[in-house]
């Protein structure tokens, strides 16, 4: 689920743009000798920085009747996703603008379900997606895990902008056990 939901990400932020292109790719080829460094020329390029577990939500039973059989699987894993916005415009002016209209556009969005999210709902690569909600917040790292960032994807800095993508789900289904469901008790209880 993780490349859908940047994909879904991609997609809605580029048609708010409408004259820009996003490309999901390491910012990192920039600064590359990489034969893929001239594709990214005057591209926003949309990079998966980190990602963390939300361990709250870690030990919630992931069980399910269905029918008269209790279903168990494994519990759901819950990320939060770090992902940077560059943009790699042919000018400094133009890659201002173009973080100002994504921070706008975050602003005005920062729900994104089944329901409000437009995307190719043909691609094969999305054929999967059930129902999905994540939300979207601006996170805004001290100057030096700025710079800590910048140095371990080894380029120079672009204009960019950071966001916290939080509870990307994801779920194998593979049962763990399947049991009769527990529908009545009996005993005494005055013998206790």
């Amino acid at each position: 689920m993780i490349f859908e939901t940047l994909k879904i990400l991609s997609e809605e932020v580029d048609r708010y743009l409408e004259t820009s292109t996003i490309t999901i790719e390491n910012v990192a080829i920039v600064d590359s000798q990489n034969d893929r460094a001239d594709d990214l020329n005057d591209d926003i390029i949309l990079t998966l920085v980190n990602m963390e577990e939300e361990t709250t939500l870690k030990n919630f039973p992931n069980r399910q009747l269905d029918g008269d059989q209790m279903r168990y699987k494994n519990p759901k894993v819950n990320l939060n996703l770090y992902i940077l916005f560059s943009a790699n415009r042919s000018t400094y002016v133009q890659s201002l603008s173009d973080i100002s209209k994504i921070v706008e556009f975050f602003q005005g969005k920062r729900v994104f379900t089944q329901a409000n999210s437009v995307y190719n709902r043909l691609n094969p690569a999305l054929d999967g997606i059930g129902n999905f909600k994540f939300t979207v917040e601006l996170y805004t790292p001290s100057f030096e895990e700025m710079n800590f960032i910048w140095g371990t994807l080894g380029g120079k800095q672009l204009p960019s902008v950071l966001y916290k993508l939080v509870l990307v789900e994801i779920e194998r289904d593979v049962l763990t056990k399947q049991s009769a469901a527990i529908t009545q008790s009996a005993g005494n209880l005055s013998t206790m």
